[in-house]
């Protein structure tokens, strides 16, 4: 079959989808369909905002659906009379078996880890938090549990000491997407031989992550807080209680960080000023020295350009 003849719908919501669609309409397979999430309102008047997929989806004219529910009978009927051959899934949402049963050669995802590690929403952020030294993406056929079908293909990605979960996500969007469309020629080509994912071992979950999850323990070691920090920069970012010298307690989101291992008898949470520009929080085994960071109501900036308008001294600690 040619690959202007098989007919794919597609579904995704976030960036991370945005760019495996691209490189399949940009080269010329046939997309018959795009399923997004509903618009959301967002931003401090609620507008209604256009998901990015929305967004690529109506700039290059593709058929747009936007279910409420995956299981209303209308939006049933609408993506029968597609009559795909196959469906992509990308950073969307579960499905039920109504839907990724309906294609005939059925329902591949993508998935940002290297499966079965890290199945879950999150595997881009516990990867990097787990101080992991590589990652990758899956393609796999989507089946009742989520993230355990037989996978199909597999990339890896190295994660770098000072890489974040943003450098992460960005690579592992275009790895994945070029992953995609290998995954497709495949099953065009009738070549693919999925394989079940292996059950006997010590598997690594990748749970959502809530604003409570994201709260620095500075009672941990330098590594810990420096990948806990970095796995969460540059969204929804990692955040401490700054203390004032008068008891005041403002939230503060810590972006990026470096490690700097020590002895000293300070208590943890320990705020030192090393000079007009630098500060260092100290913490089981030495300290983590800010680099960028954001207060409350305020933009992201470097250390030294909030030091320059904030006042900040070895009084203050960090919670």
């Amino acid at each position: 079959m040619d690959k202007k003849e098989l007919r794919i719908v597609y579904m995704g919501t976030p960036d991370f989808a945005v760019e495996s669609l691209r490189v399949l309409v940009e080269n010329d397979y046939n997309v018959v369909g795009v399923i997004t999430m509903p618009d959301k309102p967002a931003g401090r008047g609620y507008k209604l905002q256009y998901s990015p997929v929305k967004q690529y989806a109506l700039e290059k004219g593709l058929h747009l659906m936007q279910p409420e529910k995956l299981k209303d009978p209308a939006f049933l009927d609408e993506l029968s009379t597609l009559n795909a051959d196959l469906q992509i899934v990308v950073a969307f949402r579960m499905l039920p078996e109504v839907v990724w049963d309906m294609p005939r050669f059925g329902t591949f995802n993508l998935h940002a880890s290297l499966l079965p590690q890290y199945r879950g929403a999150a595997p881009i952020n516990w990867a990097v938090i787990n101080g992991d030294t590589e990652t990758g993406v899956t393609t796999f056929f989507l089946t009742h549990e989520i993230d355990t079908g037989n996978i199909i293909l597999q990339e890896k990605v190295a994660i770098g000491e000072t890489d974040n979960a943003g450098d992460i996500h960005d690579r592992l969007m275009t790895t994945g997407a070029t992953l995609v469309q290998k995954t497709v020629d495949l099953i065009l080509a009738d070549k693919v031989s999925p394989m079940p994912q292996l059950q006997n071992m010590n598997l690594k979950p990748a749970p959502k992550i809530f604003k409570e999850t994201c709260k620095i323990d500075w009672n941990q070691n330098a590594s810990v807080i420096h990948n806990f920090i970095r796995g969460l920069a540059p969204y929804p970012a990692a955040w401490t209680i700054l203390k004032t010298d008068t008891g005041e307690e403002l939230n503060l989101k810590i972006f990026e960080t470096e490690k700097e291992p020590a002895t000293h008898t300070l208590p943890c949470g320990s705020i030192l000023k090393e000079s007009s520009n630098q500060v260092k929080v100290a913490v089981n085994d030495g300290f983590i020295r800010l680099k960028s960071i954001q207060l409350a109501g305020k933009k992201r900036m470097s250390v030294e350009e909030f030091l320059r308008g904030n006042k900040l001294t070895e009084a203050y600690r960090l919670e």
